[in-house]
């Protein structure tokens, strides 16, 4: 059980154990202290010899404003590292060389944060190369307990040696327009890729979108699942439990491990560019699209289609 401070309450009750006369070992034993701390509160809290309760929390709330930590920045660092940033150097850069130097570390990430916080170069990050556009939005919807990792995954899967192992994403519309997206799907042997519309990017809308992309083909056709770790894939052991399969989450921040799916949504986006709503994209345009991509001929699939090698494994199925 970890440490923590005296509540209100229980300064309360210590000061009318204390009035009592009670001792500062039987006071510790009835709230659960230690009689040490139980002895340097008093002393703490005491006005003329007699504890008082109101006193003691007003004086341990004026020494818990003052406990904070300080932080490395400072104004002799920012200059210093302004400097740096305005001769192009890369926060990275200025981290690796303040280390090799045997100056105080600073990590690159912070002086990111510092720099997007305003606290350096006025938040201006134009000093940046890529002037802060890759700059990924704050993840809002929350966190959940992933299931099976990829290195949990078996190796002829990674290989594309047998058929129906499937990796998922979502293609989302332009911030600020609508939560309608897309989720899709494709086949990692055969590189069948499928999308479904979703109204938004939650784990119940994916679960349905699971559903409709697995109904359209014969049982089988789905044995596992590769995914990122975004909230909508919370749905994991629902999937698994009513489709029978095995989902499996990629590494944070490796894309490369879901390569097959990230290459088709760049695909789709040929027909569906960035920034347009999805909301406004009709059931046949997405069906035109995904015509489109599933017919051409593949030089890894030997010039064949990806319809062709997926109903050509179907086939194998049935």
């Amino acid at each position: 059980m970890g440490y923590t401070h005296l509540s209100i309450t229980e300064r309360s009750q210590l000061e009318v154990l204390r009035r009592l006369g009670w001792s500062n070992r039987a006071i510790g034993k009835e709230l659960g202290r230690h009689h040490s701390a139980i002895a340097r509160e008093i002393q703490r809290g005491s006005v003329e010899g007699e504890y008082r309760a109101e006193t003691a929390q007003t004086a341990y709330e004026e020494r818990r404003s003052t406990s904070k930590p300080k932080g490395r920045f400072t104004t002799e660092l920012a200059d210093e590292l302004e400097e740096k940033l305005q001769q192009t150097w890369s926060p990275e850069q200025i981290a690796e060389n303040r280390r090799t130097s045997g100056k105080p570390f600073v990590c690159f990430k912070t002086i990111y944060r510092w720099l997007y916080d305003g606290r350096l170069n006025g938040g201006e990050v134009s000093v940046l190369r890529h002037k802060g556009k890759r700059r990924k939005p704050v993840e809002t919807r929350g966190r959940f307990l992933v299931g099976k990792t990829i290195a949990q995954r078996p190796k002829a899967i990674r290989k594309r040696e047998s058929f129906g192992h499937w990796e998922l994403d979502t293609v989302v519309s332009s911030r600020g327009k609508s939560r309608a997206c897309a989720a899709t799907f494709i086949e990692r042997k055969t590189r069948m890729y499928v999308a479904v519309k979703m109204p938004d990017r939650t784990a119940h809308s994916m679960e349905v979108a699971f559903g409709v992309a697995a109904g359209q083909f014969a049982q089988g056709a789905f044995k596992t699942a590769t995914v990122d770790r975004g909230k909508e894939f919370a749905c994991y052991a629902a999937l698994e439990f009513f489709h029978g399969i095995d989902v499996y989450f990629a590494d944070p921040y490796s894309s490369w491990q879901r390569g097959s799916n990230e290459n088709a949504n760049g695909l789709l986006r040929e027909f569906i560019p960035k920034g347009h709503d999805f909301a406004e994209v009709t059931d046949e345009e997405l069906a035109y699209a995904l015509h489109l991509i599933n017919h051409r001929p593949r030089k890894c699939l030997d010039w064949k289609s990806a319809y062709e090698s997926f109903m050509e494994e179907l086939s194998h199925l049935a």
